[in-house]
C-alpha cells in the first residue's frame, strides 16, 4: 500500500493513496504511522478494508490539501554518505570501504512539498534526492543481509537537504549541516515493501528551477538497502519508523563547477520511481 497522511502540520490524518489524485481516510481504522503501527505491521490488517472503500469509491481527492510526511516523526533519522561512487567522485572522496553514517535531526522531518527554509547565515544550502529506508520491526545484531529484508516497512522518496559549510568547514560532525529545520522533505507516500519489493534499480531525478541536476537510478548506490540495516544493526538498535537516508547521486550543488546553491524563491522538483514527486520552494530564514 501507499501510505499518505493528510492535515496541517502536528494534525496530519492517516491515509493510503488510491492513486495520484484520490485516498481513503483510514483514521478510523489506526491512531497513525508510528512505532505501534509498524511494528505490527498493521498495514497487512488493513488491506481487505481499503480494498473494500476503494471499490466502493469511498474516497477523497487530494487538491487543496497539505500532504505531510507519510509517518509520524521518527526515534532517529540516520544517513549514508557518499554511497554512490558518481557522487563520491565529484566530491573528490574515494568510495568508502564501509557504509559512512551520520544522523539527522528527527524533527527536520516535513511534507512532500513544504517550504524548505533556508537556514540563518547559510551561504551553501544544497539538495539530494534519496531513497529512504523505513523501519518495520526493532533490528539489533542482524545475523545477515537477508534478514534484513523483514525489518523493512518501505520505502520513501526524501531529499536530505544539507548546508555545505556547517557540515564541511565548521569543524566536528556533518550532522549540524543537516539537521536544521525543515532539511528532511519525505512523501508523498510511503510504500510498504509488500508492493514495492525491489528497489535495486528505480530511476531518480531532481530539478531546480526547471533545470536538470540529479538524474539517475539506485542500481548506482555501493551499499544496498537490505545491506545497509544489516550493518547499522551491529552498532546501534533501530526502532519501527526509524528512517534511513541511503545516499544521493551525483549533481548536487557542491559538486557543480561552480557550486551552484539554493537562493530564496528556489523550487526543487524531485521523483523516485514508484515512490511519487515531491516540489519544494526554498525560502529564506525570517524571525518571527
Amino acid at each position: 500500500m501507499k501510505l499518505m497522511r493528510i492535515g496541517q502540520p502536528g494534525k496530519e490524518r492517516p491515509a493510503v493513496a488510491v492513486d495520484d489524485e484520490n485516498y481513503v481516510d483510514i483514521s478510523d481504522l489506526v491512531s497513525d504511522f508510528d512505532t505501534d503501527f509498524f511494528q505490527n505491521e498493521k498495514w497487512l490488517d488493513i488491506k481487505t478494508e481499503v480494498a473494500n472503500r476503494v471499490a466502493a469509491r469511498n474516497f477523497s481527492q487530494v487538491a487543496g490539501k497539505r500532504i505531510g510526511a507519510p509517518f509520524a516523526r521518527p526515534h532517529q533519522i540516520i544517513c549514508i554518505g557518499l554511497n554512490y561512487a558518481d557522487h563520491a567522485k565529484e566530491s573528490g572522496a574515494e568510495v568508502p570501504p564501509e557504509p559512512i553514517i551520520f544522523t539527522k535531526a528527527p524533527n527536520t522531518l516535513i511534507g512532500p512539498d513544504d517550504d524548505v527554509i533556508i537556514p540563518k547565515d547559510s551561504v551553501k544550502c544544497d539538495w539530494e534526492v534519496e531513497l529512504g529506508i523505513v523501519i518495520g520491526k526493532q533490528a539489533k545484531y542482524l545475523a545477515s543481509p537477508a534478514e534484513a529484508e523483514a525489518h523493512i516497512a518501505g520505502y520513501v522518496l526524501c531529499n536530505d537537504v544539507s548546508e555545505r559549510e556547517f557540515q564541511l568547514e565548521r569543524q566536528g560532525q556533518w550532522s549540524k549541516g543537516k539537521s536544521c529545520e525543515t532539511f528532511n522533505p519525505a512523501g508523498p507516500w510511503l510504500v510498504t515493501r509488500d508492493e514495492l519489493s525491489d528497489v535495486s534499480d528505480l530511476k531518480m531525478s531532481l530539478n531546480v528551477n526547471g533545470q536538470v541536476r540529479q538524474n539517475s537510478t539506485t542500481a548506482q548506490m555501493v551499499f544496498k538497502p537490505d545491506f545497509l540495516v544489516y550493518y547499522l544493526s551491529q552498532f546501534m538498535v533501530l526502532e519501527p519508523g526509524d528512517l534511513i537516508n541511503t545516499g544521493t547521486p551525483p549533481g548536487v550543488g557542491l559538486g557543480l563547477k561552480p557550486p551552484v546553491f539554493l537562493q530564496d524563491g528556489d523550487l526543487m522538483e524531485l521523483a523516485i520511481e514508484g515512490l511519487g514527486r515531491q516540489a519544494q520552494r526554498a525560502v529564506a530564514y525570517r524571525a518571527n
